[in-house]
């Protein structure tokens, strides 16, 4: 290369490389986040953090983070990630701006990430029935003796070991396959009395109480572990304004709300103890709101005697009720199902315009799954829709027909695949688009449904 072309050349390779180094060094912190009009989330899909319920994200720990976005005007964009090792090293590679899920403290972070906004202190207990007849432990040395059911090779196998040579040995600990059942599992089954014992952290725990009212979930088997959502130490002023929000919003109703959603409410199993079915009465009337029924069923084609059960089941025909998700009136409408249907505030409690609503809903499912060439099948596609959401159903659907199950049958095919989604290795499956979901409530839901509606169309006439 001649002198006199490098000469030239020069002035734009310095440039060039001026321009990297500014691109290099620039601060990306609170302010450029907010320029943005994003903030990137990392967080894992649980059902104490992000889910997917009705077609709409859910979690505690996305509650929060959108609470904060919302304070400043952002938009949450969420990346779900496998671990939460994986988490840490995506957040330091830049690919997102904070974690919200809760990361335990350790020295061994101190040095690369900011612990900061929401924090928790947190410890495994013991999970037990608390029925009638049920005696409550209330000291760890009770279970000398007892077995206690834990999932292999698990934090919770780890922690009951440990408290076994604590205190001195005696407790029979039950080890059962991580693969093919999680913590929620186990849970369950104390509920109905399969097992006696298990282990579970105390959110996960709480958050499963407000599903099995029967549970005792107070005695701690381990010492308190602190967490935290955290940052990279290179955006302070992000950390800065999550400390801030937090302390500002921790007494505050909208705060107060979110916590008790997820750990108070009850949920999918409030029923219990409430008579299955509606009393007919000798006139064939089955509620104040049949002519409704009857006129909105005729309308979309739909047995208004099947608009009956649903209204029960969603609402026991209470006009004003709304359930823990937020799903709102007689039929049990999400208020951005209603909105696209034109519903909005305060009409979702008007009984007429509910229904009318809920009959169009589900004959708009009905049309989606058109392609079940059964129409009893069909109706059963539907209703799982209706209640968890048309993105699991068609995870599920993909799931069947994957697996070689047949995906035009909802009993032991369709059914015991979007059951399965509550596992890692399915939900995070490539043909699944809507990650990890709870499945008993759809489950019951879709079989209560169908029940009812059999009764239904035994005791009054079309």
């Amino acid at each position: 290369m001649s002198k006199a072309l490098l000469f030239l050349l020069f002035p734009v390779i310095l440039c060039l490389s001026c321009g990297n180094w500014g691109r290099q060094e620039r601060t990306y912190d609170f302010p450029q986040i907010v320029e943005s009009d994003t903030l990137r989330i990392l967080t894992l899909n649980t059902s104490t953090s992000y889910f997917i319920y009705r077609d709409q994200p859910m979690g505690y720990h996305y509650d929060m983070i959108r609470d904060f976005c919302k304070h400043h005007g952002l938009v949450p964009e969420i990346i779900v990630a496998g671990n939460t090792g994986t988490m840490v090293e995506m957040l330091q590679n830049k690919e997102a701006d904070v974690i919200a899920y809760s990361i335990p403290v350790t020295n061994a972070l101190k040095d690369s990430i900011l612990y900061c906004g929401l924090r928790q202190i947190s410890h495994q207990v013991l999970v037990q029935r608390a029925g009638q007849g049920d005696t409550l432990l209330t000291d760890v040395t009770g279970l000398i003796g007892k077995q206690v059911t834990v999932i292999d090779k698990s934090k919770y196998l780890d922690r009951i070991n440990n408290l076994n040579n604590e205190l001195g040995g005696g407790i029979v600990i039950d080890k059962v396959d991580s693969d093919t059942i999680v913590v929620e599992d186990l849970i369950r089954m104390v509920s109905r009395g399969e097992i006696a014992y298990t282990v579970a952290d105390d959110d996960l725990a709480l958050v499963n109480h407000t599903y099995f009212g029967n549970l005792n979930v107070n005695l701690p088997v381990s010492f308190d572990q602190r967490s935290s959502w955290v940052v990279r130490k290179d955006t302070p002023l992000l950390a800065d304004s999550l400390n801030s929000w937090i302390e500002n919003r921790s007494s505050e109703s909208a705060f107060l709300r979110i916590v008790k959603r997820y750990f108070e409410e009850t949920k999918g199993y409030s029923n219990i103890g409430r008579p299955s079915f509606r009393e007919i009465s000798g006139h064939g009337v089955i509620s104040p709101f049949d002519s409704y029924f009857k006129r909105y069923g005729k309308e979309s084609g739909i047995d208004w005697r099947l608009l009956a059960s649903v209204s029960y089941q969603e609402s026991n025909f209470e006009t004003e009720g709304q359930s823990w998700a937020g799903a709102t009136g007689l039929m049990g409408l999400m208020p951005s199902t209603a909105a696209s249907l034109g519903i909005e505030g305060a009409q979702l409690l008007d009984p007429e315009k509910n229904i009318s609503a809920g009959a169009e809903y589900l004959k708009s499912l009905l049309r989606t799954f058109r392609f079940i060439s059964n129409p009893d099948e069909r109706i059963k596609m539907t209703l799982a829709a209706y209640n968890g959401g048309i993105g699991h159903v068609f995870d599920a659907l993909a799931l069947t027909e994957k697996y070689g199950g047949d995906k035009e049958v909802w009993d032991s095919n369709v059914e015991r695949y979007l059951q399965l989604k509550r596992l890692e290795q399915y939900y995070r499956d490539p043909v699944c688009k809507n990650g990890y979901f709870r499945a008993d409530e759809t489950i019951k839901y879709v079989r209560d449904v169908i029940d009812r509606w059999e009764i239904y169309k035994e005791k009054v006439k079309e």
